[in-house]
């Protein structure tokens, strides 16, 4: 080879060096640019990276709403914590993969909203509604109680409020929010087997009807074991009752508004009792349950009727249908003894 040849074949080779390097560091820009496009902050990725929302974030991988939760949005999710899930019978992520599929969608669903909802910038009301991304039918209060600004969904209160991720906001709630079934109060008294004989008293009152308008209603309906106790043990006993005595007894247990047991906390003062108007123009009381562990908070609510010689217990509460809420108790409300 002479030395021209020579000096050719250099110049190929730190040609061909050139171009290799200027195109490892054109792929090296070009992962850089991609790595920096990507959004480490959706709404997504700041619940995959919180360890108490695990079981949230199981749920909504498993619902198919992870991968919408990183599109632009804006998105708001309200996202129970894992001991909310706990209350709700999901006691870990297995349980959420066992679970039937149609009914995590359906409550994953429920709790995403489509819009930014700064619940700090609602006005100081109770149960203001809202729309899930389902159409659900969601109520949030914004209040105060004491030096603190309180917010509840449906009841439950947030316990981290407008969480900010780039494509939305994320509220941290103390239960699973359960989307109602029934359209109405009565239908859902109805499908309880435990409330067959108040639902039984409402009809022989004469006061289905009324339930059936938009309300909204809150109930306080005495359970099975509730109504023997008071003398109305079948539908023998019922029916043999005259309808105007049932309706004034019955008429003590509705309220013509939505109530929550959470509001009654946030709107009772400190002697942790107030006066609730029933739509028959009588009162009953409600008494806050001081939480023994926790100073200043409160557990729930008793009830005690003009003529109740002892609290009557809620023993279950804020069964949300489409035109109130339901709660059950363990006797009934009485206006003389």
């Amino acid at each position: 080879m002479n030395h021209l040849t020579r000096i050719s074949t250099i110049s190929l080779y730190m040609w061909l060096a050139i171009v290799g390097c200027s195109l490892m560091f054109i792929g090296c820009k070009k992962d850089d640019t991609d790595a920096t496009k990507k959004d480490f902050n959706t709404i997504t990725s700041i619940i995959a990276d919180n360890f108490n929302l695990s079981i949230y974030n199981t749920a909504l991988i498993r619902s198919g709403l992870a991968n919408q939760m990183m599109e632009t949005g804006p998105f708001t999710s309200i996202a129970p914590s894992d001991a909310a899930f706990g209350l709700a019978g999901f006691t870990n992520t297995t349980a959420i993969l066992s679970a039937d599929p149609s009914r995590v969608s359906s409550i994953m669903n429920y709790h995403i909203l489509n819009g930014r909802y700064d619940l700090n910038k609602m006005p100081f009301l109770f149960n203001q509604e809202v729309r899930s991304s389902n159409g659900g039918k969601l109520f949030v209060t914004h209040w105060v109680k004491g030096a603190d600004t309180v917010l509840t969904i449906n009841g439950a209160k947030v316990l981290s409020k407008n969480v900010a991720a780039s494509n939305g906001l994320i509220q941290v709630v103390d239960r699973v929010l359960e989307p109602y079934t029934q359209d109405l109060v009565v239908n859902a008294i109805a499908a309880d087997r435990q409330l067959s004989l108040f639902y039984q008293a409402l009809q022989r009152a004469g006061l289905l009807e009324l339930l059936h308008g938009n309300g909204p209603y809150t109930i306080f309906a005495p359970n099975n074991a509730a109504m023997t106790a008071f003398g109305l043990s079948s539908l023998k006993a019922i029916n043999e009752t005259e309808p105007a005595v049932l309706q004034r007894l019955m008429r003590y247990h509705i309220i013509a508004d939505r109530r929550f047991v959470y509001d009654y906390i946030l709107s009772t003062g400190t002697s942790n009792r107030s006066e609730q108007a029933m739509i028959d123009g009588n009162s009953v009381q409600i008494r806050l349950i001081p939480n023994p562990q926790v100073s200043g908070a409160y557990t729930g609510i008793q009830l005690m009727g003009t003529g109740n010689t002892s609290p009557v217990t809620v023993v279950k509460q804020d069964l949300l249908t489409g035109n109130g809420v339901v709660h059950t108790i363990s006797s009934l409300l009485k206006i003389t003894q």
